[in-house]
């Protein structure tokens, strides 16, 4: 079936005239291996892909462009375009710093250089969040070829969001005034189809944690020792098997896991298949997909510290580290879910072995207000550029931090969430893409959405 093309009208076509450019934009972006962690890349790509949002920003006509730097080490990007007097301010966020590409090798074409295969366009960060960047300036600029941009418009790229590490929050914090508002554009999330314009409500939160267990003084030989010394990697592995029921299900004593999601629902078949999973594996946990993915907690062992399997040798392992990943929706608190997770942690660790937990980042989960005029106003802009759909609401398993600090920072402010992040997008792993489409009807919805707020403000 053919997907709907936007409302014909003179601001979808300058959106449309300004798509070559967009993609242009993007390529220079992508190219950038912005990964805001100098152990894997060096810094100065993060510097270089900051200077460029700066430099676009100015050529753009904002006024106070700035480097902020933050106190996690990184940079963030801030401008501001002045509206007519007495115009709402809109502040518009994405972050240009991105996930590191993992396996480079298994990526059909480079992962930083944006190649256009199949009606998409590849490459790391092409839809988190980059491409929110270029949707961002996609829509200013075509507001500005039809009339004008009628709101003061406040951007700000994040520097280090993938992260966690909290550094333009705390920025935030300690200079309130910068990110005032009317309204907030979160340009991080993503409509549930391509073709189905979604807003975001809820943010699960997130906790990070190291554990670490040690069981010898160094490492033995496993004919000799092994049987009776006690194995660093075992205790870890049955450790981490703590944190899952037999169905997969996320278990963290004292840590309700039973909620349910009451909204847009997710057929199983669906999530299987944009999940890819393999032919005869079972999901995991219980309740609907909505209810897992949305209103319950999730653990997620990232990544274990333990010899490879080439080079090995016949070894009793002294000790063993996991970087683990808790996810929790609205109503739980992330910093009473970290103490829960160390606590259980701690707590599981056979034959007595030492087992220490580190937090080394922290979100809390985000709930927005949908009834507010900023959402009526995004309805309506949804229903023009996606002729025939109606804007729908669903959750979202990620996490964006931020989105609490504002809230927290300017209760008055009406904060959505929109973006590129679809389910073929892939972000986060290999062959990660964005929709051309989809970035066109998105710069188009927010151009809408900005003229009719600011006319809903000023009746």
């Amino acid at each position: 079936m053919a997907r709907p093309t936007p409302h014909p009208s003179p601001l979808s076509a300058t959106v449309a005239s300004l798509m070559p450019r967009a993609r242009a934009e993007l390529a220079e972006l992508v190219a950038f291996r912005s990964v805001a962690d100098p152990a894997q890349f060096p810094m100065s790509e993060c510097e270089a892909a900051a200077d460029w949002v700066a430099d676009a920003l100015r050529a753009e006509g904002f006024e106070d462009v700035a480097l902020l730097d933050t106190p996690d080490g990184t940079q963030s990007v801030y401008g501001r375009l002045p509206g007519p007097p007495g115009a709402p301010t809109v502040l518009l966020y994405a972050h240009y710093d991105v996930q590191p590409p993992l396996d480079e090798a298994a990526w059909i074409s480079p992962p930083f250089e944006l190649t256009e295969r199949d009606g998409r366009w590849y490459g790391r960060g092409a839809a988190d969040c980059k491409g929110g960047l270029v949707m961002h300036l996609t829509a200013l600029r075509a507001l500005k070829a039809e009339g004008g941009v009628p709101v003061t418009v406040k951007v700000v790229a994040e520097g280090s969001e993938e992260q966690g590490t909290g550094g333009l929050e705390r920025y935030a914090e300690e200079h309130p005034e910068l990110l005032a508002a009317d309204a907030v554009v979160i340009g991080d999330t993503g409509n549930f189809r391509v073709g189905l314009p979604t807003v975001t409500a809820t943010l699960r939160g997130m906790t990070m944690a190291t554990v670490e267990v040690h069981t010898l003084e160094g490492n033995l030989h496993s004919g000799q020792f092994g049987g009776a010394a006690p194995d660093a990697l075992a205790a870890l592995i049955r450790v981490l098997d703590s944190l899952r029921a037999e169905d997969g299900s996320t278990t963290v004593d004292g840590l309700d896991a039973d909620a349910a999601w009451e909204g847009l629902q997710y057929e199983e078949e669906a999530f299987r298949e944009d999940a890819k999973v393999l032919n005869g594996v079972e999901l995991t946990g219980s309740g609907t997909v909505a209810d897992r993915i949305w209103a319950r907690p999730a653990v997620t062992v990232l990544g274990i510290d333990c010899p490879p399997v080439v080079g090995a040798t016949p070894s009793v392992q002294a000790s063993a580290r996991a970087l683990v990943s808790l996810r929790v929706p609205p109503g739980t608190d992330a910093t009473e879910a970290g103490k829960l997770l160390a606590a259980h942690l701690e707590s599981r660790a056979p034959w007595g072995a030492r087992v220490s937990v580190e937090q080394v980042g922290q979100g809390q989960p985000f709930r927005a207000d949908t009834g507010s005029p900023a959402y009526a106003a995004m309805a309506e802009a949804m229903r023009t550029a996606y002729p025939g759909e109606e804007m729908q609401t669903a959750g979202q398993g990620g996490s964006i931090p931020l989105c609490n600090t504002l809230a927290t920072l300017y209760p008055e402010a009406e904060i959505l969430l929109i973006g590129l992040s679809e389910p073929e997008a892939q972000i986060h792993a290999v062959n990660e893409s964005v929709s051309p489409q989809e970035l066109e009807r998105l710069s188009l919805t927010e151009a809408l959405f900005l003229r009719r707020y600011a006319a809903c403000r000023a009746s």
